[in-house]
C-alpha cells in the first residue's frame, strides 16, 4: 500500500500526457484532458473508498525526509516549463479554430494551473532556496508569482477572517470572491513587501521589493520566446503572449477556485484579548478522495495544512473533525461555477457542521 500511495502521486503527470495525445490524435480528443480532471476523477473518487489513513508515528521522520517525493515536484517543474514553450510552438505553427485554441489554453490551463500552482504552493513552503525557485518559475509561468508572497505570510495569517482576501464568505459566489481575492490578494502582498523593505529601512522603490521583479519576469519569460520564434519564423509571433496570457487567466482563476472551495464560509473566533483564536484544523474544508489528492499531492488534506503548514505533503493527516467535503477538488470545482447549487449543497453542510461541533 505504501509503495502504492508512492507511485500514485506520480498521476499528475497524465494531465500533460493528455494534453499532447488530444492534441496529436486530433477532433475531440482535444477535450481528453478535460474529460479525465471533470469526469474521470470524480468518478473515481465516488467509487474508490476514501483514505482516511494517517501514517504511524514511527514513520513520519522517515517519510517526511524521503527524497522521492521532493523529486517529484522537482520533475514537475521541468515537465510544465516543456509543456508550456511545446504550446508556444504549436499555436504559432499550427492554425486552430476558435473552439479549437480555447480548447488548448484551457487544457494548458489544467496542466499548469491545476497542478502547476499546486506543486509551487507545495514548494513556496519551504525554506530551501531550491525549492523557493522552483515555485517561483512555476509561479512564473502562471502570471501569479505575488502569490508567494500573499499566501504565506498574508493568507496564512489571516485565513478565516474578514481581512483575508482569500477566505470566501458564507453566501458569497465565486465570481463576486475572484474579483475581491484576486485584486485585493495583490494589493496585499505589495503591502506585506512594502512592510518587509520597511523593517530593513529600505524604500518601496527599491530594486530589493519583489513584486517588480513579480510583474516584469513573466513579460521577460514570454518575450524571450516570443523574439526567439519570431526570428526563427521570420514574422511576429503575436499568438505566443495571446496564448501565454489566456493560459495564465485560466490557470491562476484554477487556484482562485480551490482558494473558494478551501475555506468556504469558515470563521475564527474573537478571543477575550481581541485577537483571533490560531488557526486549527477546523478553520479549513478537508476532503480525503484517493484520485484527486493524488493528482493534488494531498492539497485536500487542507485542514493539516492550515494548521501545520510546516508539514510536507507527503505526511499531512486527515482530521475527521474538519468540515468534509462531499467530493474531492474537481467535482467541487464544477459546483461552484453554478452558485444555486453550490449553496444548496454547502450552505446545509456548513451549518451542519457548525451545530454538530458546536462553533
Amino acid at each position: 500500500m505504501k509503495q502504492f500511495k508512492k507511485i500514485g502521486f506520480y498521476s499528475a503527470f497524465i494531465l500533460p500526457i493528455l494534453l499532447v495525445a488530444g492534441f496529436y490524435l486530433g477532433g475531440l480528443n482535444l477535450l481528453l484532458i478535460h474529460v479525465f480532471v471533470f469526469v474521470v476523477v470524480p468518478l473515481m473518487d465516488f467509487l474508490i473508498s476514501k483514505d482516511k489513513a494517517n501514517l504511524p508515528a514511527n514513520e513520519i521522520s522517515p517519510a517526511s525526509k524521503a527524497r522521492f517525493y521532493r523529486l517529484v515536484t522537482y520533475f514537475w517543474v521541468f515537465v510544465q516549463v516543456g509543456i508550456l514553450v511545446w504550446g508556444f510552438y504549436v499555436v504559432s505553427q499550427i492554425p486552430m479554430s476558435l473552439g479549437r485554441w480555447i480548447a488548448f489554453v484551457t487544457g494548458m490551463a489544467l496542466v499548469t494551473g491545476g497542478v502547476g500552482i499546486t506543486v509551487a504552493h507545495e514548494l513556496g513552503h519551504k525554506q530551501d532556496p531550491l525549492q523557493q525557485f522552483y515555485a517561483k518559475i512555476l509561479l512564473m509561468t502562471v502570471c501569479y508569482m505575488h502569490f508567494i508572497v500573499e499566501h504565506n505570510r498574508g493568507h496564512h495569517v489571516r485565513v478565516a477572517t474578514p481581512a483575508d482576501p482569500a477566505t470566501s464568505r458564507f453566501g458569497e459566489s465565486f465570481y463576486r470572491f475572484w474579483g475581491r481575492s484576486v485584486i485585493d490578494g495583490f494589493r496585499s502582498a505589495i503591502q506585506l513587501e512594502k512592510e518587509r523593505l520597511s523593517k530593513k529601512n529600505l524604500s518601496v522603490w527599491s530594486a530589493q521589493n519583489q513584486m517588480f521583479q513579480f510583474v516584469l519576469l513573466p513579460v521577460l519569460f514570454v518575450g524571450i520566446f516570443t523574439l526567439g520564434f519570431s526570428v526563427w519564423q521570420e514574422r511576429l509571433l503575436w499568438e505566443i503572449p495571446v496564448f501565454f496570457f489566456a493560459q495564465s487567466f485560466f490557470a491562476f482563476s484554477l487556484l482562485e477556485l480551490v482558494n473558494y472551495i478551501e475555506h468556504y464560509g469558515m470563521e475564527r473566533k474573537i478571543l477575550e484579548n481581541g485577537r483571533y483564536e490560531r488557526v486549527t484544523a477546523l478553520h479549513s474544508w478537508n476532503a480525503s478522495h484517493v484520485v484527486s489528492n493524488f493528482l493534488l499531492f494531498q492539497l485536500q488534506r487542507h485542514s493539516d495544512h492550515h494548521a501545520n503548514a510546516y508539514k510536507p505533503y507527503q505526511i499531512l493527516n486527515h482530521y475527521e473533525e474538519s468540515p468534509q467535503l462531499p467530493s474531492g477538488y474537481s467535482a467541487m470545482i464544477i459546483l461552484a461555477l453554478f452558485p444555486p447549487l453550490w449553496f444548496r449543497v454547502m450552505d446545509r453542510r456548513l451549518v451542519d457542521w457548525k451545530e454538530k461541533i458546536g462553533v
